[in-house]
């Protein structure tokens, strides 16, 4: 995937340009606001960056043989590939990693954000997170 001035992303998707939209928003806002603030000033951002998106995708559940609507939704996909997780908190933990990858896995995506806008730096509240082609079943998952 090409980027803006031709010049080829180091990832090869959208999660640089993602990446420089959070950074605008931290810059502008900084740490301390809620999850929900955030949320609509990056919206705004990938809007500003012709970044397509969609926001609070519902994201059932399914187990077995039945659907189940939990409400877990999504923050973000962005450019149809990658999932935005977007946190206002202490710290960045583990069960955090594992929630990214759950969404990763149910919805066959390979890639995700998860930002932390509390962070003092975003570099710090920042991880991306992928899965092998071959780690992610094909939705829905069945057991």
């Amino acid at each position: 995937m090409q980027q803006e001035g031709g010049k080829a992303g180091r990832f090869g998707d959208c999660s640089e340009r993602v990446i420089g939209a959070c950074i605008e928003v931290h810059r502008c806002l900084g740490p301390g606001l809620l999850e929900s603030a955030y949320e609509h000033c990056l919206a705004h951002e990938f809007g500003l960056s012709r970044l397509s998106f969609e926001r609070q995708i519902e994201l059932p559940v399914a187990y077995k043989s039945i659907k189940l609507d939990c409400g877990y939704r999504l923050d973000f996909i962005v450019q149809g590939e990658l999932i935005v997780e977007i946190k206002a908190v202490a710290r960045l933990l583990p069960v955090h990693e594992a929630q990214l990858i759950t969404y990763l896995k149910l919805t066959g995506l390979t890639t995700g954000l998860l930002v932390n806008f509390h962070a003092e730096t975003l570099r710090r509240g920042l991880r991306r997170l992928t899965l092998q082609p071959r780690n992610v079943p094909a939705f829905p998952p069945s057991c």
